[in-house]
């Protein structure tokens, strides 16, 4: 097996598709620095899997991608190839050549294969670690791994023999078992819980179930009696209601007559009416013209008054006056100042050109007094120095120049210290350079580390975050749960009645009762307040189940003197048929409640004529057109032609109480749910916290260790870096000394050759000087004279000046002023006149409009007489009719009332018997419902003709003599019927379901225990597995450390002559765990820690270690980069020696400068770079000298 091709494309700087042929044996890839040799090394590693940005040289794994040069775009992906000869049969493959190819766009997305195929990266390193390839990449030693590999952690070098051995999927076949364990065992732990707590119900449930099986033969019991007493009824009520049953036929005829005469009367009424309804248009529009006539009338009656008051306004006005100034005369003074600006303008001119002139005189003045004034001061300094005498002069300079001579001996001293200080600070940075490319190697560890850390402690927060959120949940639930429960027991406690009703409920044995009604009837929560408003007092009532049961009940209420109860007689047919034409946007009442069958002819009967709608709005329509139903609205209003009942809120009935006692049980069974599912949920957040908290825990203890390492190199950079800001201050320092030692020198340089100057000329001493001095002072003062009179003079002129040009100031737009007051003058002049024109023109139209309404007045009082004359006989004639109508309407109201009366006694006649009928069908429903008989076989079988078969309780002696029948008699069924209740009573709460509960859950539990036993016996089989696996690793691993080892001697003294090294385990008693440490002490020398030997012998170390994995355990093929670039030409020749016996089982691909490393090679590859920043490979096959 070797490497046969390599096809790069789009991968970091070989933007075009670049093909390497590979051979077996040495192959060097050579050329100068920054070509891309390295990258093909990084294009193996990345084709096989390498998933570190970092060791691919880059900050992120887009990197990878040509990112474009001037001349070239960037990519939008990168594609490498490698193609591996397998006929050997190396890999577990059935091909002789394997392509591996990973793909990697730029938004991110990546693609592996293997000979085309889509694939995971898990398949690529599956296939490649039974070869000895894996995820440590062992094989490929890449520029700066060398030192890695002495400084990784004693795990870190077993890791590399590892790899090397195969073991790594042992490993892996172990992590995942232990991983199937941790799942495992916390379904055994949840698993273990769900036992025991089904364990602890059995032995209740299994209670509740003897009971249910003694129940059973009591409700056997209970349902006979039931049944015959039923029977009796039924058959009782039958009869009766045959009996009943009476002719109707004058009745219905004399309501048949009136029924007549109520319709002839209302077709008159109906005509009258229509009649009155034609005429009222007329009559209308009578009073409509009356009416706008009148209106009309007053408003033309204004309009001449307002006409007239205009005029006499109009009238009495005046002409206006024009008043101001003479345009003209304005006109004339604005030119009379325009000419005033003009001459003041000329003056100002002339008035600044003779200051001009005074400053002029006045600087040339001071300039020659000045001159005169320096003269005479320097001819009286050299007579005071005269005066002073030459020796002080003399001793002056000889100071300062003994100051010039000390300050140029400072400047010499401040250099020396300058250029050694430089050095110092040199040095310092130069060693704090060497040290921070060591820390670049620990900060690169830092970082994964870092990871690491931040991904546990993400997982932790995720963790407790869950947890948190799950434990808010759960005590909300449980919160919920008890609030409900509380509501439930306290609507419990309400519905618990104190009145009649109350009493009723808990009387033992009263006959015909069949319930509260708010527990039979059900009615949805937006309807409730519009049935509680139907139904009236029947919403708190007691149902019945015949009038006779209604009558035992009050007579029971009145000797106990228990108060007074409402009672709702169920037992009877329905005495009206509900409404069928409902109006729009109504609901039958009927349709809004469930009720069981023995109660709902009742129900219907009370709310037949009962409409449910929105508001009173809407009820009032209906009232409105439907005076027979009874409307009720959501609200709990109702309404109907004679009668109205609503208001504000009241307090709530027994149907509101139990609708909402049912809600409040069903809310605390959700909630007692949701509390229990949170709970199992809460014990796996609990679980997964411990694991995360664990996690986070071991990441920052290597994180703290690694910390500690990079603290001890950064004490020491601090160190340096100290010592090199010291030295850069210092120099700073002595440079700003040694520039003001500088500037120093050269001002006592300069008071040198100035004291030295005045020494000559006082040595001189010319004759002359005492007159120079008078004739300069003479001459001084006159300048002097002649500069003070050109001040004056500038003085003056500039005040001239500002005189002129503040009376310009002052004139300065007067005239556009008189001229734009002239124009406004004309204008207003123009507006008066025009204003009096106007006036004449209202006055005349004024004057026409007052004549018109005169007039129109005259005509409009005689068309208002007409038309009140036709408006009062109208109302004449409306009058009229209105008297026959009322007349009509009073013999309706007569004849329907008397048909009212005959229909009150039919239906009254027809309730009883509809009643008689309501309880037979509630007798029949209760049989159907609560028996499930059909009323003719519970009458055939349970009839007072049958004889009532004697039932054993459970657990009682049998008498054999005893009779097996007797016959009925209704008072032994009753006293039977009590027995039997108190019986069932005295067993308490009976669960029905407890026998199927039972079965079910001890089916359950013996499930869970067949499960529990089935994961425990597949814990042991994994534990099996993972000591099978960490035999196997122990035993691959020590064979491959001990070829290793060997390796290691033979190989270190090969390249260290006289040296010793050798590969010691930090804890031999512990082979699955155990690190691997490094002992190396070349000759002549006495240490064996490898951080302190040099550059090139640590190179050296780690070419041994991983020359000698090599050897233990050969690999396909290896590639290194510059592994030989510290090695000096003795120790290259001994590398290369070891390179030509690996030659022998693996191929080598090495990336070199060197050039005897190209000697042994069997080809070469020339990478260089071209100017458009792209690589290309040239290749020479060594051997054969045949160009590629």
């Amino acid at each position: 097996m070797h490497l046969k091709t390599l096809t790069l494309r789009g991968f970091k700087s070989f933007a075009s598709a670049t093909t390497l042929n590979f051979e077996p044996g040495v192959t060097c890839v050579v050329g100068p620095n920054g070509s891309g040799k390295s990258n093909v090394v990084d294009a193996l590693a990345w084709v096989m899997g390498e998933q570190g940005a970092k060791s691919l040289r880059g900050g992120k794994m887009e990197d990878v991608i040509f990112a474009g040069t001037a001349g070239r775009p960037p990519l939008g992906r990168a594609e490498v190839a490698l193609t591996i000869d397998n006929a050997d049969g190396a890999l577990p493959i059935e091909y002789s050549e394997v392509t591996i190819s990973r793909t990697l766009f730029r938004n991110g997305g990546s693609e592996y294969a293997i000979n085309g195929q889509g694939c995971r990266l898990l398949d690529i390193q599956d296939l490649l670690s039974d070869s000895g390839l894996g995820r440590e990449m062992h094989v490929i030693v890449g520029q700066g791994q060398l030192d890695a590999v002495l400084r990784a952690t004693p795990e870190e070098r077993r890791g590399f023999i590892e790899e090397a051995a195969g073991v790594l999927k042992h490993r892996k076949r172990k992590e995942k078992a232990l991983r199937k364990l941790e799942s495992m065992q916390a379904n055994l732990t949840r698993l273990g819980d769900l036992t025991g707590e089904i364990r602890r119900q059995l032995g209740p449930l299994g209670r509740q179930a003897e009971v249910a099986r003694k129940a059973a033969v009591v409700q056997a019991d209970l349902r006979d009696a039931r049944a015959r007493l039923l029977a009796d009824d039924l058959a009782q009520l039958t009869s009766t209601l045959e009996q009943e049953i009476a002719d109707e036929s004058a009745l219905r005829a004399r309501r048949e007559e009136v029924e007549g005469a109520l319709a002839t009367t209302r077709a008159r009424l109906a005509t009258l009416e229509r009649e009155a309804a034609e005429a009222a248009p007329a009559l209308s529009e009578a009073s409509e013209v009356w009416y706008r006539l009148s209106s009309l009338r007053e408003r033309l009656r204004g309009t001449a008054s307002l006409a007239a008051d205009r005029v006499r306004l109009l009238g009495s006005a005046g002409p206006e006056r024009a008043g101001g100034s003479d345009p003209d005369d304005l006109a004339a003074q604005a030119e009379r100042v325009r000419a005033a600006e003009a001459e003041l303008a000329a003056e100002v001119e002339l008035a600044r050109a003779a200051l001009e002139a005074a400053v002029t005189a006045r600087q040339e003045a001071e300039a020659e007094a000045t001159g005169a004034e320096k003269e005479v001061a320097t001819a009286l300094r050299g007579a005071a120095d005269r005066r002073e005498g030459v020796a002080r002069l003399a001793g002056q300079v000889a100071a300062r120049r003994s100051r010039v001579e000390a300050t140029q001996a400072e400047l010499g001293r401040l250099r020396e210290s300058l250029a050694a200080a430089e050095q110092r600070g040199q040095e310092a940075t130069t060693e704090f350079a060497v040290l921070e490319s060591q820390v670049a190697g620990v900060e690169e560890g830092e970082e994964g580390l870092d990871a690491e850390h931040e991904a546990a402690v993400e997982a932790l927060e995720q963790a407790t975050e869950r947890l948190s959120t799950l434990q808010d949940r759960l005590g909300a639930a449980e919160r919920e749960r008890a609030a409900l429960e509380s509501r439930a027991e306290t609507l419990e406690l309400s519905l618990t009645r104190k009145d009649g009703v109350g009493a009723l409920l808990a009387a033992d044995g009263q006959p015909g009762l069949v319930g509260s009604v708010a527990a039979l009837l059900a009615v949805d929560p937006e309807n409730e307040e519009a049935i509680v408003a139907a139904l009236g007092a029947v919403a708190d009532a007691v149902a019945v189940d015949s009038v006779d049961a209604a009558v035992d009940a009050i007579r029971y209420l009145r000797t106990e003197d228990a108060g007074r109860a409402t009672l709702l007689v169920s037992g009877a047919t329905a005495a009206a048929t509900p409404v069928t034409d409902v109006p729009a946007g109504a609901s039958r009442a009927v349709d809004l409640v469930r009720a069981p069958e023995h109660v709902r002819a009742a129900v219907e009967t009370l709310l037949a004529d009962v409409v449910v709608v929105d508001d009173l709005a809407a009820a009032r329509a209906i009232v409105a057109v439907r005076p027979d139903l009874v409307v009720a609205t959501r609200t709990g209003d109702v309404l109907s032609q004679h009668r109205a009942s609503g208001g504000s809120a009241t307090a709530p009935s027994a149907l509101h109480l139990q609708a909402a006692l049912d809600q409040a049980r069903s809310g605390a069974s959700r909630a007692t749910a949701d509390a229990e599912r949170l709970r199992f949920e809460l014990s796996g957040a609990t679980e997964a916290l411990s694991a995360a908290r664990e996690a986070h825990e071991r990441t920052l203890d290597r994180l703290n260790e690694s910390d500690a390492a990079l603290a001890a190199v950064a004490e020491q950079l601090g160190h340096l870096g100290s010592t090199a800001r010291a030295a850069n201050a210092e120099a700073a320092r002595l440079q700003q000394s040694l520039e003001a030692a500088s500037q120093t020198l050269q001002a006592d340089s300069a008071e040198l050759a100035e004291l030295t100057e005045r020494l000559a000329a006082a040595e001189v001493e010319p004759a002359e000087s005492e007159a120079a001095i008078v004739e300069g002072s003479a001459r001084r003062d006159r300048l002097a004279e002649l500069a003070s009179g050109a001040r004056a003079r500038e003085t003056e002129a500039r005040l001239t000046l500002r005189t002129g040009e503040e009376r310009a100031r002052a004139l300065s737009g007067r005239a556009e002023s008189l001229e734009r007051a002239a124009q406004s003058e004309r204008v207003a002049r123009e507006r008066a006149a025009e204003r009096e024109r106007a006036r004449s023109r209202q006055a005349t139209v004024a004057q026409s409009v007052r004549d018109g309404a005169t007039k129109a007045l005259v005509v409009l009082d005689e068309s208002l007489r007409r038309a009140s004359a036709e408006r009062d006989a109208a109302e004449t004639a409306r009058g009229e009719r209105d008297r026959e109508v009322t007349a009509a309407r009073a013999e309706v109201d007569v004849r329907a009332a008397e048909l009212a009366q005959l229909t009150d006694v039919a239906h009254r006649d027809e309730v009883a018997r509809t009643q008689q009928r309501l309880r037979i069908e509630a007798l029949q429903a209760r049989a159907i419902d609560d028996l499930g008989l059909d009323p003719a076989v519970l009458l055939d079988e349970y009839g007072p003709h049958q004889p009532v078969p004697v039932i054993t309780v459970p657990g009682a002696e049998v008498d054999p003599d005893a009779p097996t029948e007797v016959p009925y008699v209704r008072e032994q069924q009753e006293k039977r019927l009590r027995a039997a209740e108190r019986a069932l009573s005295l067993l308490g709460r009976v669960n029905p379901l407890a026998l199927e509960e039972f079965a079910a859950l001890e089916e359950r539990h013996q499930f869970l225990v067949e499960q529990l036993a089935d994961l425990k016996k597949s814990r042991t089989d994994l534990l099996e597995i993972v000591r099978e696996i960490d035999e196997r690793v122990e035993q691959v691993f020590a064979e491959a450390y001990r070829d290793t080892a060997a390796a290691f001697d033979v190989v270190f003294p090969r390249l260290f002559p006289g040296g010793e090294g050798r590969l010691v385990l930090t804890d031999p008693d512990n082979m699955l765990t155990t690190g691997i440490e490094v002992e190396a002490r070349p000759a002549g020398k006495k240490v064996k820690r490898l951080s302190l030997l040099s550059g090139g012998e640590r190179s050296l170390t780690a070419v041994a270690l991983l020359v000698a994995i090599f050897k233990a355990r050969p690999s396909p093929f290896y590639v290194m980069d510059e592994v030989e670039a510290a090695l000096d030409d003795a120790n290259l020749g001994r590398l290369l020696e070891l390179f030509r016996e690996l030659q022998e089982d693996s191929q080598l691909i090495v990336v070199t400068h060197q050039k005897r490393t190209m000697e042994i090679a069997d080809a070469l590859y020339g990478v260089t770079m071209r100017g458009d920043g792209v690589t290309t490979v040239i290749s020479q096959r060594m051997r054969e000298d045949v160009a590629v």
